[in-house]
């Protein structure tokens, strides 16, 4: 259930949910965040507390929740099957979507978000807060109640520490794919996928591009982590073989503000998510979801991919 706000307070929703999910990487998650703050922001106007900057106030209630949220979502992460990969926030062209998923962030990607899983919680919140939203120091400093001077150590280490292999600066820009551009390589990408056209797929792969599939141990993983160009393209047209003889069709989506797709079954239920980062006209990584705990925020699940016992 929502909780009622003002209109001044409401503005905020889609900044709010792209900080909670930067925090969590849980759709369900940063929403129950979101109305947690504004929960709280009522019944401090109900006490008669004047809150003179009503963003500031949210933005520092949302963040800190997340970082008290953490501590129980790391201990859960500790024990999960298989590779861990966030909820996808999904944007189609036949389903309408919250504004606050369709505004989210493009620097949330499924990558990104991964990276941060080796952050502490007030490093994630430091790191989310200045690298994804353009915060000052000071104002990051009274988020999340440090000093200015520590806000800042802590974010070059929570940079250092993202950083991939001989980049000790940090993790490399995201650069802005022109949406038309990445959506014609995710439509090329999917038909050769779905055609087991291994040429043309190998034609669009980055050297470096790594596969990650995420079913949780109660579904059938599209794959697990793979590396190596023809790895991944053997992995893809066996896998989107076994979608097409379960009855199953893939449909384009923006995924986390990137191009993607999403699978239906042939009743119309959901049966996996997949997401695509592209960079310099190629795909870098490919994130594919069947865990329907991460699913079942976008409607009926599909059981086609369940495991026994699932």
């Amino acid at each position: 259930m929502r909780v009622t706000v003002g209109a001044d307070a409401y503005g905020y929703r889609p900044l709010l949910f792209s900080i909670a999910y930067g925090m969590t990487g849980s759709v369900g998650d940063a929403e129950d965040l979101v109305q947690d703050a504004f929960l709280g922001l009522t019944r401090a106007r109900r006490a008669g507390t004047v809150i003179a900057d009503v963003k500031a106030y949210l933005a520092t209630a949302v963040t800190r929740l997340g970082i008290n949220h953490l501590g129980s979502a790391r201990v859960r992460r500790e024990t999960y099957v298989g590779d861990w990969l966030p909820e996808p926030v999904v944007v189609t062209a036949d389903r309408s979507a919250p504004a606050e998923h369709a505004e989210l962030s493009d620097a949330l990607s499924m990558a990104f978000l991964v990276l941060l899983e080796v952050l502490t919680p007030v490093e994630r919140a430091v790191f989310v807060l200045r690298e994804v939203f353009g915060y000052g120091y000071a104002d990051v400093a009274g988020i999340v109640g440090k000093s200015e001077a520590n806000c800042r150590q802590i974010f070059a280490r929570a940079r250092r520490r993202v950083a991939p292999e001989g980049r000790p600066d940090g993790p490399a820009p995201v650069l802005p794919v022109r949406r038309a551009e990445g959506a014609e390589l995710a439509r090329r990408f999917f038909e050769a996928a779905d055609s087991g056209d291994m040429d043309a797929l190998l034609g669009m792969l980055a050297p470096d591009v790594v596969f990650q599939g995420d079913g949780g141990g109660r579904a059938q993983a599209f794959g697990t982590s793979v590396a190596e160009p023809g790895r991944v393209v053997r992995m893809l047209v066996g896998g989107f073989r076994r979608v097409r003889m379960l009855g199953a069709a893939f449909r384009p989506a923006r995924v986390n503000g990137r191009p993607g797709a999403v699978a239906y079954d042939a009743e119309g239920r959901v049966a996996s998510v997949v997401e695509l980062d592209i960079a310099d006209g190629r795909i870098r990584a490919i994130h594919a979801l069947t865990n329907p705990d991460k699913l079942v925020h976008l409607g009926p699940v599909s059981d086609i991919g369940l495991l026994p016992g699932g």
